[in-house]
């Protein structure tokens, strides 16, 4: 009987350890799962705050818009963007600002030479910032061409070969070149060609001291490299000196406040575009031209960025 007793009570305290374990692994149990749970919240928010900021950014074919493109490109990189430049032809860059397809350009010249795509696409696009003053447009020649106005080119037909070099033909400064030739009823053909084709047949055409009018504008690396002059417009076809404008699609600045500031911040000198320009024309890489201009003027990128 004594024997008896003393087995159920073994057999009560095994009971109690065996349940004071399953206890203490139960506990140990909820703590891992908890730690894992914070574990995978942890990694998720880090996984938030890494997600990668993007840009893209239109831009046409012309030196000065080659220059500050890639600048841009450069001086959103150090700020901790992933950047896509698109090179287009004008009427297609306004058209994807307006359908979204890009973020911003720095290339649009207003109010005169890209009129006509302001007016078709401008009620969709969000103008930004002027971001160079004091542009003009018009025609172009060597100085040693003795003639000072549009309206002696008939006069001359014959030294110029009849021919207008100019440049891609989705440009502004095209369909006003075609608007000045009805208006002061030139008898000449407007040879559409590109910003390099045109600078190309310039260069060419000095080396031989050669009559030659293209369509041109400024800032362009051609008025440090030649002597240049504009042809007097006395009807005013070519009107007052545009401006270069910053513009985004519509949304940007709900969608990245950062980069829409960035982006309107964006504001440089004739000298700071044209020696970009310069080493371009110096057969520079765009990337190397621009990254030697952001190198030397960090005050001017930590201004753009936010940084003083």
């Amino acid at each position: 009987m004594v024997f008896f007793t003393e087995y159920i009570k073994r057999c009560d305290k095994m009971k109690r350890e065996i349940k004071a374990l399953s206890v203490i692994l139960m506990l140990a149990m909820l703590v891992m799962v908890s730690g894992c749970t914070d574990q995978g919240t942890g990694e998720a928010g880090a996984e938030e705050t890494t997600t990668t900021k993007e840009a893209t950014i239109g831009y046409v074919l012309w030196d000065g818009e080659i220059a500050s493109t890639n600048v841009m490109k450069l001086v959103l990189e150090e700020a901790g963007y992933d950047v896509e430049i698109i090179a287009v032809d004008a009427g297609a860059l306004y058209q994807g600002l307006a359908d979204s397809q890009f973020d911003f350009t720095t290339s649009a010249w207003l109010p005169q030479t890209q009129m006509n795509y302001w007016e078709t696409y401008g009620d969709d696009i969000d103008s930004v910032a002027v971001n160079l003053e004091d542009c003009r447009i018009g025609l172009v020649v060597p100085t040693y061409v003795t003639i000072d106005s549009i309206d002696e080119l008939n006069d001359n037909k014959e030294q110029f070969d009849g021919e207008i070099i100019g440049i891609d033909p989705g440009a502004g400064i095209m369909s006003t070149t075609e608007t000045a030739i009805d208006n002061y009823s030139l008898d000449y053909e407007l040879v559409a060609s590109s910003s390099a084709g045109m600078s190309a047949e310039l260069k060419n055409s000095i080396a031989d001291e050669e009559w030659v009018v293209v369509t041109l504008w400024s800032p362009h690396w051609t008025f440090n490299s030649f002597d240049l002059k504009y042809l007097d417009d006395p009807n005013g076809i070519y009107g007052e000196a545009d401006h270069v404008e910053t513009l985004a699609r519509v949304g940007l600045a709900e969608d990245d406040p950062e980069l829409y500031e960035i982006i309107g911040r964006f504001q440089w000198t004739h000298d700071d575009i044209q020696s970009v320009m310069s080493d371009l024309a110096a057969g520079i890489s765009e990337e190397e031209a621009a990254q030697k201009w952001v190198d030397a003027n960090p005050e001017k990128v930590n201004e753009w960025i936010g940084e003083n």
